[in-house]
């Protein structure tokens, strides 16, 4: 289990990874952090789901992109995202320039309106915390506190407002 935010507080959820990524570092990341991690021939090379989150992620290199041709790379995508309503395509290099940049610049355009972000990666760490973070900020109870605490806040700003205030004076 990771801890977030110092609070002493431990979570931890079930990550279905594709069996491609079984010697991967992301899959001994999740699984050295007290994760459950199943893996599965069923799921498209290379993703990772949190069926606790309803997320997915399809993860790949720039170089491996790059390599491919363009229609591959977006016949991949395509499947991805007809599978999976909340997909990330995670693009790993160490350091992206111009030739990644206008890659993920064209994945956008050829993909926009669709289900698909590109989450940008310098290494296996950042993609671990970057899928955790998103993976915990959507689940089931993690959704329904940041939902009662924004309804809270608001209901706070509201009572304390000092328009409240000079509506009651008139």
């Amino acid at each position: 289990m990771v801890d977030y935010g110092g609070k002493g507080v431990s979570w931890g959820t079930t990550a279905i990874v594709s069996t491609s990524l079984r010697g991967h570092e992301v899959a001994a990341t999740l699984q050295s952090q007290q994760h459950r991690v199943r893996f599965s021939d069923g799921v498209d090379d290379g993703s990772v789901i949190f069926p606790l989150s309803g997320i997915a992620f399809l993860l790949t290199t720039a170089q491996e992109l790059i390599e491919t041709s363009r229609a591959v790379v977006f016949e991949r995508i395509q499947s991805f995202i007809s599978v999976h309503r909340n997909g990330f395509l995670v693009i790993e290099a160490a350091l992206h320039e111009s030739d990644e940049w206008d890659l993920m610049f064209g994945i956008q355009q050829r993909f926009l309106g669709s289900n698909l972000r590109i989450l940008p990666a310098h290494n296996n760490g950042d993609i671990v915390k970057n899928m955790l973070i998103i993976a915990k900020a959507t689940s089931k109870p993690h959704t329904e506190i940041i939902q009662d605490r924004i309804l809270k806040a608001k209901t706070q700003i509201v009572e304390s407002s000092p328009v409240w205030e000079v509506l009651d004076q008139i």
